[in-house]
């Protein structure tokens, strides 16, 4: 089953709410015929752009080719959360590789947030950056844990949170399903599929060739590397797979390190008065269930909510319906709202959940499996791909020495396996909260 064809019409955007609020970026031409670059990028998302922009930006010659549109994939249908660190809070991190390495990475995270605002501003890209991700707790014994991690980062990393008790909680989101939390000032949210239009735009003006519809389905490797597509090919010096959850056989070391899954997101329709009835500050909310509910309001004054549980490849018929019910879960008095927006996005998950940064072969690079911290780490992802081309890559080796263990099962028993995991924590959270 190829991924990049199983769920979307070929060459378009999905119905969201972010294709329908972004100015449209006119098409860039597909590769025609045989061509040379320093450097072939595979993949038109945030990796691929800011490498593309970085490389290009360096004078080098750089092509990128993307199947479908560019920010098609998981970098136009997140939930739009920019969020600190890594994917995993600091004391798991420490628990795994040490404090001296954790720090390193989180050290890399905030360094991802400031290279994305930085980009931003440099580049004009209206993406609606704003501060604020509050983490939800859904029982005592959860907030308790976020209190405790608060104390943490405030201690040994200089990082203040704010702490919020249950009544606090409840002022900022009047949800019955939380316990507390802590809010973290120093992430973001914003508009994802504006950001990649905005990096893809760069891209272009700094020189990089952008190609569309390219989809490429066979790499010869070897000193030149040939990247094929179904109507042309490119020899390159280097290649970069920035395919993330959809980079099917390209690369098979990879591919059984990196697992596609789904995530599914509805947009209401106006709230209008009753803004007030789902967040009373401008911020996101990730909470602590297994299968994460993440939400936040957007600019047009509607809840975005991200949600929900798949356990194969394809898309549910009523993906309305998929958000809907965790939807209400969490505001069950938003019954009588209707969706307008739901769609969803094929992302990349990691057994660890720390990004998998890879050089596959001496000239060719791989970075992919975000596990859902992919705004910062995607972008960050790209610059220093670009620089490891250069021979610059004291990040790129940071993330490269963490070991990424391959998923149990292979190829044919590895989704299985996940989806029975996915439905005992399900059942635990609906048992439990």
């Amino acid at each position: 089953m190829n991924l990049l064809f199983t769920n979307d019409t070929h060459g378009a955007y999905p119905d969201s709410w972010y294709a329908a609020t972004a100015d449209p970026l006119p098409p860039f031409p597909p590769l025609r015929g045989a061509t040379r670059a320093d450097v072939c990028i595979v993949g038109g998302g945030y990796t691929g752009l800011s490498a593309a922009l970085h490389l290009a930006e360096a004078g080098l010659d750089v092509v990128l080719l993307e199947a479908h549109r560019v920010g098609f994939g998981a970098s136009g249908r997140n939930g739009g959360q920019l969020g600190s660190g890594q994917r995993l809070d600091q004391i798991t991190l420490e628990d795994m590789v040490g404090r001296d390495a954790a720090s390193r990475l989180w050290a890399l995270g905030e360094d991802a947030k400031a290279l994305v605002r930085t980009l931003a501003d440099r580049h004009g890209i209206d993406c609606a950056l704003r501060p604020g991700v509050a983490w939800a707790a859904s029982s005592v014994a959860s907030a308790d844990d976020l209190y405790t991690y608060a104390e943490h980062m405030a201690r040994h990393y200089d990082y203040p949170m704010e702490v919020l008790d249950r009544d606090a909680f409840r002022a900022l989101c009047p949800s019955p399903q939380y316990r507390g939390g802590i809010l973290d000032p120093g992430a973001g949210h914003l508009h994802p599929l504006r950001l990649a239009f905005g990096l893809a735009r760069a891209a272009s003006r700094a020189g990089a060739r952008l190609h569309e519809g390219s989809w490429v389905h066979d790499i010869r490797p070897g000193p030149k590397v040939t990247v094929r597509t179904e109507s042309g090919h490119v020899t390159a010096d280097h290649v970069i797979l920035a395919c993330n959850g959809y980079l099917g056989g390209l690369d098979r070391t990879v591919a059984a390190r990196v697992m596609p899954i789904n995530s599914f997101v509805a947009v209401t329709e106006p709230l209008g008065a009753r803004l007030d009835e789902v967040l009373t500050r401008d911020v996101a909310v990730t909470d602590d269930w297994f299968v994460v509910n993440y939400f936040r309001l957007t600019e047009d004054g509607r809840l975005l909510f991200g949600g929900g549980e798949s356990y194969g490849y394809r898309f549910p018929r009523d993906i309305a319906a998929t958000v809907r019910k965790p939807m209400l879960a969490v505001f069950p008095h938003l019954a009588d709202v209707a969706i307008d927006h739901a769609w969803g996005g094929t992302l990349a998950i990691t057994r660890h959940r720390a990004p998998h940064l890879a050089r596959v072969a001496p000239n060719m690079l791989s970075a992919s499996g975000y596990s859902g911290h992919g705004v910062g780490n995607a972008v960050q992802a790209g610059r220093l791909l670009a620089e490891a081309v250069r021979g610059q890559s004291d990040g790129f080796d940071t993330f490269a020495a963490l070991p990424v263990p391959p998923f149990p099962g292979g190829q044919a028993l590895r989704s299985p396996l996940l989806a029975l995991a996915m439905t005992w924590f399900a059942l635990r959270d609906r048992l439990g909260r």
